[in-house]
């Protein structure tokens, strides 16, 4: 039983089935036949007229991009209707959005196993290189192991403060579009803004469904290449 918000994603392959609507509204049913019953909602929908060999499609983009602001999960009729692409498909997780075909619900599972076994024998790979060069660095007689204690470097904590931001500033460009949605129909305060936000049920940077107006400002400064 479907539970959460998702987000409906169909796609046509050919100009003609856009316009006439072929193959739109049995897509349409079976996502509506796989959200019937439980505690849903549907927050957007996109459709896309574009060929399943290329994978720069703007409505998708448009579609993860919602998924995450809202933190809502991507539902499509079939899995062939994202692309024929097995690495396209793994690149989802990449963009920090979960899917659903509604054609195969457990599909996203297969997808995550398989990249799991892929990660598994990276990390194998990268603990085969690891003991090599330790092992070549002891036979120079370097002298290997130190303080586990160490605190964490300057450079370190730096990075992961670099990191943080960077997240912060890909959160306020995905809510960009929302922004600036709300500004042209005429709600351009911040109390204003974190009002409608927050009827919108679109989550805080901490995840919270309040907005307050001192949220909104830093992330309009982030927007505007502030800090």
């Amino acid at each position: 039983m479907a539970e959460g918000a998702f987000v409906s994603y169909c796609r046509v392959s050919t100009a003609r089935q856009g316009k006439s609507g072929l193959g739109l509204e049995a897509q349409r049913e079976a996502v509506s036949r796989y959200l019937n019953g439980g505690q849903w909602s549907l927050v957007a929908e996109f459709t896309e007229v574009e060929s399943g060999k290329r994978n720069d499609r703007p409505e998708l983009a448009k579609a993860l991009r919602a998924c995450r602001v809202y933190g809502a999960k991507l539902v499509i009729a079939k899995l062939d209707r994202l692309s024929r692409d097995a690495h396209f498909l793994l690149g989802l997780e990449k963009a920090g959005v979960d899917f659903v075909a509604a054609d195969m619900p457990h599909a996203n599972r297969l997808t995550v196993g398989i990249m799991a076994m892929v990660a598994d024998e990276e990390r194998r790979m990268i603990s085969q290189r690891t003991k090599a060069a330790l092992a070549a660095a002891k036979k120079r007689g370097v002298q290997l192991g130190g303080d586990r204690g160490a605190k964490l470097s300057r450079t370190a904590r730096q990075a992961g403060r670099d990191a943080q931001a960077a997240r912060a500033t890909e959160r306020a460009a995905d809510l960009g579009p929302i922004i600036r949605d709300l500004e042209a129909n005429g709600i351009t305060s911040l109390n204003g803004l974190a009002k409608a936000l927050t009827q919108r049920m679109v989550p805080t940077p901490r995840g919270s469904n309040t907005w307050s107006a001192v949220q909104v400002a830093r992330m309009i400064a982030r927007l505007r290449g502030g800090s």
